[in-house]
């Protein structure tokens, strides 16, 4: 049990990384999955498994949609991800990592012929409640990748937000929440400006740190 019960109608900061550091993308179809899994995963109604939900699609009537939380940023790293979520209904954020986190290992596992956990744990979770904290984190959070010193042959295994953002085209992300977002920037140009201004920010502090190192956070100054 959580100490803070997550609040509906509120944001926070979720972020875990794969167990004693290790990768969590091996591969495209890795990524392809989680991805699947960040959509697939997100609704009310119970989802057993991606396999069963493929096979509901066809023959019974489709699921709701009805969200648990409202994705607004995310990064997906070789080792370790970031979101920014809102949640949307009791326990929306538990409820979707614990589909996630579980599901996305169970795959893996299967598919390595390995046992045991993936991630550290339960995820880790900050209320972002300041409004300048918030909009730090959009540019750390969407663009995370640029934070970390990639190496090349694991640079295909990063997928993020930005992308999203730059082309005023959501898929993943919130359309709600990011029409709000460019809207209160000014357009997706001045976004993406802002967001170029926080990772510049955060590496004039730290330099560009590995991706084995822990994720230092912005401060909240």
């Amino acid at each position: 049990m959580r100490k803070q019960p997550l609040i509906t109608n509120q944001y926070y900061h979720i972020y875990n990384r794969g167990v004693d550091k290790r990768d969590i993308f091996t591969d495209k179809n890795d990524v392809l999955r989680f991805i699947e899994s960040m959509i697939e995963f997100n609704q009310l109604e119970g989802v057993g498994s991606l396999a069963n939900l493929r096979k509901s699609k066809i023959e019974v009537r489709p699921l709701s949609k009805e969200p648990l939380v409202a994705i607004v940023s995310y990064c997906l790293n070789p080792n370790h991800f970031h979101f920014i979520l809102k949640q949307l209904s009791e326990n929306g954020i538990t409820k979707f990592m614990q589909r996630l986190q579980g599901g996305y290992t169970y795959y893996f596992n299967a598919k390595n012929y390995r046992s045991g956990s993936l991630f550290q744990g339960k995820f880790k979770s900050h209320l972002i409640s300041e409004e300048n904290y918030f909009n730090k984190l959009l540019g750390y959070v969407g663009h995370n990748y640029e934070i970390h010193n990639i190496p090349k042959e694991k640079i295909d295994l990063v997928f993020a937000s930005d992308f999203e953002y730059k082309n005023n085209n959501f898929k993943i992300v919130s359309k709600e929440e990011g029409e709000r977002i460019l809207e209160i920037f000014n357009g997706s140009e001045n976004f993406e400006k802002h967001c170029k201004e926080m990772v510049t920010m955060v590496r004039n502090e730290r330099g560009k740190t590995s991706l084995l190192e822990e994720d230092n956070l912005p401060d909240r100054g």
